[in-house]
């Protein structure tokens, strides 16, 4: 494991989170359209820092950013104790261990502070260093979407995993 710390998500992030996500051996593992928009991204980071979300970096020692995870809170009022978790993690610091650290403090976030008792993701099927990694942190597939994305030219299913905090 490098050595960092975790931190919340700030507004002059956005060139770092650029470069990573648009990397092609990131945005290919998630469900993001290649060559995303500097422009697109620094416009939205303002509203994800108004919302109740929480959105952690990992960034090195030296500051770099490696890593970024979020959990955002579902829109509809019936799914008041649900969110739905994202990451990413720089392609040269995966498998290191800071994807499982920014979970684990997700989830500390999540019931310690958030009171949340249901977690969701969506995952493509054959991201299978993403799947156990989720599956550490007590991720279960709930569902497998047949054919859900298009990427690189053909369709590929997608996973829908959840944890769910007893009560």
């Amino acid at each position: 494991m490098i050595a960092g710390r975790i931190r919340h998500l700030a507004l002059g992030d956005a060139a770092a989170l650029h470069a990573i996500i648009a990397d092609e051996s990131v945005y290919r593992d998630t469900l993001l359209l290649p060559y995303p928009s500097l422009a697109r991204l620094r416009d939205n980071l303002p509203k994800l820092l108004q919302a109740d979300d929480c959105h952690l970096i990992y960034e090195s020692a030296s500051g770099q950013v490696l890593g970024r995870a979020g959990l955002g809170l579902a829109a509809k009022s019936s799914h008041w104790n649900q969110a739905e978790l994202s990451i990413i993690v720089h392609p040269d610091w995966q498998g290191r261990g800071i994807g499982s650290r920014l979970v684990a403090e997700l989830m500390d976030v999540a019931d310690s502070w958030m009171g949340l008792r249901r977690i969701v993701l969506k995952v493509y099927a054959d991201n299978h260093r993403a799947i156990a990694l989720y599956r550490k942190f007590g991720f279960v597939e709930e569902a497998r979407l047949r054919a859900a994305s298009f990427r690189d030219g053909a369709y590929c299913d997608e996973l829908i995993m959840a944890r769910v905090r007893a009560v």
